[in-house]
C-alpha cells in the first residue's frame, strides 16, 4: 500500500505496467465493492450510475480542453474511431505513423473498399506533409515505446495548409488524436484537434470498458450513430421502447450504453485526476522515466513510457518481480503518479 497525490493505492511493489492497465485508487475499489454488493443483493439502481457517466464525461472534457457537449462515450476507442472512419468521403487520404496502434488505423483500413487509403510516414514527414491529406490519425503518445508526437507542429502545419486546401476546393485536414497513452499523466490542451479519443483504463485508472471522444461540432454533425441505442436518447430512460428515432443533441447522440461498473470507476478516478496539479504529475512521471533513459544511454523523450531494447530485459524484469510488458520486441515499462524512487531503483538494479 502507498499514498500518492493524496490517494491511497493497494500497490504491489515493482508495478511498472500502467501502459497496459492502471491501478485504481482505493476509493475506487471500495466504491466498486459496495456497488457490486448491491448487485448481489438485488438492490442495484442502474439509473443512479448516470451521474458517474456525467462526471467522467466532464472530466474527459476538462482534461483535453474541449466543451463537455462535444464528448461521446463508447466501450472502446476503435468503436469511436470507426464512426469517424465511416464518415470520411470516398477516396479520402489518411496519414498515420509506422507501427501505429491498430485501434487507430484499422477502422480506416476497413474503408478501403470505398477508396480510402492510408499512408505511413515517419513523424517529421507526417507533420511536414499533413496538409496533403484529408485525415491525420495518430496517437499522441505511441504505445510501443512512448514516443511523443509534436502536436503543436502538427497544428501549425494543418492550419498553415488550410487556405491552400480551400483554394483547391478541399476541406481542412481532419486531425484525430488518440490520447489513451497520454491522458492521465500529460498536461495537454487539445481543444484545437478535430477528434480526441481515449480509453479510460490505463493512465486514467478506471476499469476497462469505457472510451471517450471529443469531436468538433462541424464534424460531429457528419457522423452517423451506427450503433444508435436507448442511452443515446435525449432522455435515455424514456427512449427505451418504440419509434420514432429520438436521439440527444450534440455528441451524446453517439453514446453507447454504459458498462455499469466501468463507468462507476471512471466517474470517480477521472474527475480526481482532472483535479490534480497536472504539471506536477507530468514532472513526476517523466522525471522517473528520464533517469531510466539516462541509465541506458537512450535519447531523451518527454514520456513516462520506456522501451528497453536489451534482448534479455523482459526476463530480467520478471526475475526481479517487476510487472512490465513486451511490445514490438522490447520490454516496456511505464511510470505513473503512484510510482516511486524505490520502483526506479529496483528497475535499475534488475537491468544492471
Amino acid at each position: 500500500m502507498r499514498t500518492a497525490f493524496g490517494a491511497t493505492f493497494d500497490h504491489p511493489e515493482g508495478y511498472l505496467n500502467t501502459a497496459t492497465y492502471g491501478l485504481p485508487p482505493r476509493f475506487v475499489t471500495e466504491a466498486l465493492a459496495e456497488v457490486m454488493g448491491t448487485w448481489a443483493a438485488g438492490t442495484l439502481r442502474p439509473a443512479e450510475l448516470d451521474a458517474s457517466v456525467a462526471a467522467a464525461r466532464q472530466a474527459f472534457a476538462d482534461l483535453v480542453g474541449a466543451p463537455v457537449g462535444s464528448v461521446a462515450m463508447a466501450g472502446s476507442v476503435s468503436t469511436l474511431v470507426g464512426l469517424v472512419a465511416a464518415a470520411v468521403p470516398d477516396g479520402a487520404r489518411v496519414a498515420t505513423l509506422p507501427g501505429e496502434f491498430t485501434s487507430v488505423t484499422f477502422p480506416f483500413a476497413a474503408q478501403q473498399t470505398r477508396g480510402v487509403s492510408l499512408t505511413e510516414l515517419p513523424p517529421a514527414a507526417l507533420v511536414e506533409r499533413a496538409g496533403e491529406f484529408d485525415v491525420v490519425a495518430v496517437s499522441l503518445v505511441q504505445s510501443a515505446d512512448g514516443a511523443v508526437l509534436d502536436a503543436p507542429a502538427l497544428r501549425r502545419a494543418v492550419e498553415g495548409a488550410a487556405a491552400d486546401r480551400a483554394a483547391l476546393g478541399r476541406a481542412r485536414t481532419v486531425v484525430l488524436l488518440d490520447v489513451t497513452q497520454a491522458l492521465g499523466w500529460a498536461d495537454v490542451d487539445l481543444g484545437w484537434a478535430d477528434v480526441v479519443v481515449g480509453g479510460s483504463y490505463k493512465w486514467l485508472l478506471a476499469p476497462r470498458g469505457a472510451a471517450w471522444m471529443a469531436v468538433r461540432p462541424e464534424l460531429e454533425e457528419r457522423l452517423v450513430p451506427h450503433a444508435a441505442n436507448w442511452y443515446a436518447g435525449q432522455d435515455p430512460w424514456q427512449t427505451v421502447y418504440g419509434l420514432p428515432l429520438r436521439l440527444a443533441r450534440g455528441a451524446r447522440r453517439l453514446d453507447a450504453s454504459p458498462a455499469w461498473f466501468t463507468v462507476l470507476g471512471a466517474g470517480l478516478s477521472m474527475p480526481w485526476i482532472a483535479g490534480l496539479d497536472r504539471a506536477a504529475v507530468q514532472a513526476h512521471t517523466v522525471g522517473l522515466a528520464a533517469r531510466v533513459r539516462e541509465h541506458l544511454g537512450l535519447a531523451p523523450v518527454p514520456s513516462p513510457i520506456v522501451a528497453i531494447p536489451a534482448p534479455d530485459a523482459a526476463a530480467r524484469l520478471e526475475e526481479a518481480g517487476i510487472a512490465a510488458s513486451v511490445r514490438a520486441g522490447a520490454a516496456r515499462v511505464g511510470f505513473h503518479l503512484y510510482s516511486t524512487e524505490e520502483d526506479l531503483d529496483r528497475l535499475l538494479t534488475a537491468l544492471g
